[in-house]
């Protein structure tokens, strides 16, 4: 039987921050889906951790892959649920009834499923919510103002999920996010209170100047580069104000 939901997690040498990850996995109240890991041939203890967490459904590949989104790619061409969650190893459901919350928008049948992410450390103390806020109607649009909503948070139902593309080495999640929209014609949102406890020191984060310029590319192919240089100049005053809250 086609399980609800397929959550995917991509690991590499994994193993001290994935801990988190299964742990919210298995604590959750509903139980109707699959747990894919996409390893890339891991060195460390990664996949003995996920066999010790012993969460049912679990299914663990493990090979040398090309990166982030070739793994995220060769989940989606074996993920059997109807819906797909991305879960990166260090992020976490924010609570045991998430997928529960989850479960009950899917009845409607809607495209996409989103909702809020709060951002964690690695000792798992919240540091707030992101600096971009997903907004109760979410359409294709609202992606010219950036990622609003965190790819972890952004449920996508498979019949409308394409490959990566993986001409973008950091922010193919974005580009991804923005074909998955031209496809969806309902949304689903979660509600205000976060379902995804976001790990801070992620790929992006890592890279965040080089994702930034693949972000604006992506933004001038779809959006057109004059009407996305003149909203990057409207975005300065939200740049300042991110930086003077990190100081």
């Amino acid at each position: 039987m086609t399980p609800l939901f397929s959550i995917i997690t991509v690991t590499w040498n994994a193993a001290q921050v994935i801990d988190p990850t299964l742990q919210s996995v298995a604590a959750q109240s509903f139980s109707d889906f699959e747990y894919i890991v996409m390893d890339g041939a891991s060195t460390d203890d990664t996949l003995a951790r996920v066999r010790h967490a012993a969460i049912a459904s679990t299914r663990i590949f493990s090979e040398p892959d090309e990166g982030l989104y070739h793994a995220m790619n060769k989940a989606i061409d074996c993920a059997q649920g109807k819906y797909l969650i991305f879960l990166n190893a260090g992020d976490s459901f924010a609570s045991a009834a998430t997928l529960q919350t989850l479960a009950l928008l899917a009845q409607d049948n809607p495209g996409i499923i989103y909702g809020q992410t709060q951002l964690v450390d690695a000792t798992r103390r919240v540091l707030g919510k992101r600096h971009l806020t997903a907004p109760r109607n979410l359409t294709f649009n609202s992606f010219k103002q950036g990622m609003l909503v965190c790819h972890q948070a952004f449920i996508a139902r498979r019949d409308l999920v394409p490959h990566y593309d993986l001409r973008y080495r950091y922010s193919a999640d974005y580009e991804w996010c923005l074909r998955v929209l031209k496809r969806s014609t309902v949304n689903a949102y979660a509600g205000d209170q976060p379902i995804i406890d976001f790990l801070t020191d992620g790929l992006t984060h890592k890279h965040h100047r080089d994702s930034l310029k693949e972000r604006f590319n992506i933004m001038c192919h779809y959006f057109g580069t004059v009407p996305t240089v003149l909203r990057h100049i409207s975005f300065i005053p939200r740049f300042l104000c991110n930086l003077i809250k990190k100081k």
